[in-house]
């Protein structure tokens, strides 16, 4: 079954400028694309008016390029057109980055917004991110990312890099919630609405997301309070809730991966 989320406020003519760079790509490279998805501030949840549109995707390379001793490059960039960003993984890549802790793969795969995919190839991706995931090594990336653009906000005082700050926090407050779970929502209303929060920072991210929403340039300013004490707390908390994790025996991620791999390279053909 064919996968497609794409909102209707979204640009029609750059939502077709997308659909023709993955027709490009899949025919010109010879690849297959079986998840394509938009990964930037409009699938996060906040966009602005003028926010680009980040279309990412993992795709399939024909199988005498998996059989040949000689490497190819594994990612597929186009240049920047306007608000167009198009760029993708090949699958052997996203899978060693999943298994080494990388969140990147499993945003993709939690995306709202989907160009163009396989219903079963995501379904059994998300379980496959699941069962491989390390929820500390997945944390430790949030931590990372959200305290560097915690800093450039610092520097700046940009209102926009806050956003960039949030949402890492947030993932961290869900999977402290979460216990259970690898696989965060990326979206963040979801994030929200499946923790559970103070009101006083659910109003002030509320009326900030509706600030952005409608200006282009936020400028700087202060942080409501409610929420740099939620970013800074939650920084300082994952520190301590998601230690750094020793070598880990990777045996069976790599074989539960291996396999995926291997039927999708075959399917190729």
């Amino acid at each position: 079954m064919s996968l497609r989320a794409v909102p209707e406020s979204m640009d029609p003519t750059v939502v077709g400028s997308v659909d023709a760079e993955l027709d490009r790509i899949e025919r010109e490279h010879r690849v297959r694309v079986p998840l394509a998805i938009e990964s930037g501030s409009r699938a996060w949840g906040f966009p602005s008016p003028d926010s680009d549109y980040d279309c990412r995707f993992v795709y399939v390379a024909p199988l005498d390029t998996y059989l040949s001793p000689w490497r190819t490059r594994d990612v597929i960039e186009t240049p920047l057109v306007g608000l167009l960003d198009v760029n993708g993984w090949e699958l052997g890549k996203a899978l060693r980055l999943l298994v080494k802790g990388n969140a990147v793969l499993i945003e993709w795969l939690m995306s709202p917004i989907v160009y163009r995919g396989d219903a079963g190839f995501r379904a059994e991706l998300r379980a496959l991110a699941e069962q491989v995931a390390a929820r500390d090594q997945v944390a430790r990336h949030y931590l990372h990312l959200g305290a560097r653009q915690w800093e450039l906000f610092d520097r700046n005082r940009s209102l926009k890099k806050v956003f960039y700050a949030l949402r890492p926090a947030m993932a961290l407050r869900w999977l402290r919630e979460h216990p259970e779970a690898a696989v965060a929502p990326m979206h963040l209303p979801t994030l929200l609405a499946q923790c559970e929060l103070p009101a006083d920072l659910v109003t002030a991210v509320a009326e900030l997301t509706e600030l952005k929403s409608r200006t282009r340039e936020m400028g700087s300013g202060a942080v409501p309070a409610p929420i740099a004490d939620f970013i800074v707390g939650e920084f300082g908390s994952a520190t301590d809730s998601f230690p750094r994790s020793g070598e880990r025996d990777l045996g069976r991620a790599r074989d539960l991966t291996a396999r995926f791999f291997r039927a999708q390279a075959l399917s190729a053909r």
